[in-house]
């Protein structure tokens, strides 16, 4: 887990919610359900798949999903916010404390799911727009007229252009205007192509870390992280070769949810395959993507016999057919 730990020793872990399965005719006591204008109901199951995540690493590793479904005891529709409520509660525990900073969009940035964080000694570093949060951005604009929130600017190379990165950022501003109000560190990277002045990304988040010329940059690196839980991660299980979205069974009450959990079973293995298995690194390298991989192993385990997955990625990697034993043959 090294390479994935950042500059403050702790693990990033990105919270999204994700649909994997809709319908208007097939649907259980569990679905969720969104009624349309045309009188019409659609049925669908949501989960949120947590992930661990690094700006240097490309592959992602997934954690316990924690299911977007209707509670005993709720009259509202179960949602995102609540769901990832519960998952803190009952895995935070399993780290070690102060050792995560979760990641989150704009949903998660607000002080209730902030405070549920803390409590459990972990930190975040959310997405903050301006749109949602009016009271903080009054206080910036105060506060920024009276010199107090900082600048920095930083020049990278991208290849053959100069891109500036331009930081403000302030600690200890209200997460909201009614009382008692969290108070947060808020930080906004805006990245500017020096040639012809386009703006190449802009975003804000709030964070518990303290912030400084020496980390505002780190914090923001990290924040950014986030997106890989949409490509590395919903992406990939959803076009890659998984099938997230497809409905391998709904079942009565909770078969859909059990195949989703297999899915990101096989999708965690085959990660920790990649990270640390040497033959299996070597057959991705030499197959390329996950859809041609999957596509031979079906092919082979359709008419040959293979004792083991390790005889098969062999027999991947060298082409000779396997060798059988007195009992296969």
């Amino acid at each position: 887990m090294q390479p994935y730990q950042q500059w403050n020793g702790q693990l990033l872990v990105a919270l999204d919610g994700t649909e994997y399965f809709k319908s208007q005719k097939i649907h259980c006591e569990c679905c969720s359900s969104r009624t349309h204008k045309n009188g019409s109901v659609t049925y669908f199951h949501q989960a949120i798949l947590p992930v661990i995540v690094s700006p240097t690493q490309p592959q992602v590793i997934a954690l316990a999903p924690e299911l977007i479904t209707p509670q005993d005891g709720h009259e509202k529709q179960d949602c995102e916010v609540a769901a990832a409520k519960r998952w803190i509660s009952r895995y935070a525990n399993r780290f070690h404390p102060q050792s995560l900073t979760l990641l989150g969009d704009d949903l998660y940035s607000h002080q209730p799911l902030c405070e549920h964080c803390l409590s459990y000694q972990l930190s975040f570093i959310f997405t903050c727009l301006s749109e949602s949060h009016a009271a903080l951005y009054d206080w910036l604009g105060y506060l920024e007229a009276n010199g107090e929130v900082k600048t920095l600017e930083q020049v990278q190379w991208n290849k053959r252009t100069k891109e500036i990165y331009r930081y403000r950022y302030i600690n200890q501003i209200p997460l909201r205007d009614t009382q008692p109000a969290l108070l947060v560190n808020w930080c906004e990277l805006t990245l500017v192509r020096e040639s012809d002045g386009k703006v190449l990304y802009s975003n804000a988040f709030v964070t518990d870390h303290l912030l400084t010329p020496e980390t505002v940059s780190q914090g923001v690196r990290a924040g950014r992280s986030r997106w890989k839980t949409e490509n590395e991660n919903h992406n990939v299980l959803k076009t890659k070769g998984y099938h997230l979205e497809h409905n391998f069974g709904h079942g009565q009450h909770h078969l859909a949810s059990c195949l989703l959990t297999l899915n990101l079973l096989a999708f965690l293995f085959h990660t920790v395959l990649h990270l640390v298995d040497e033959s299996y690194q070597q057959i991705r390298l030499k197959r390329g993507t996950r859809n041609g991989f999957f596509q031979d192993i079906l092919a082979l385990t359709k008419y040959l016999w293979f004792e083991s997955w390790q005889q098969l990625l062999d027999f991947m990697l060298s082409d000779s057919p396997p060798a059988q034993t007195a009992d296969s043959s």
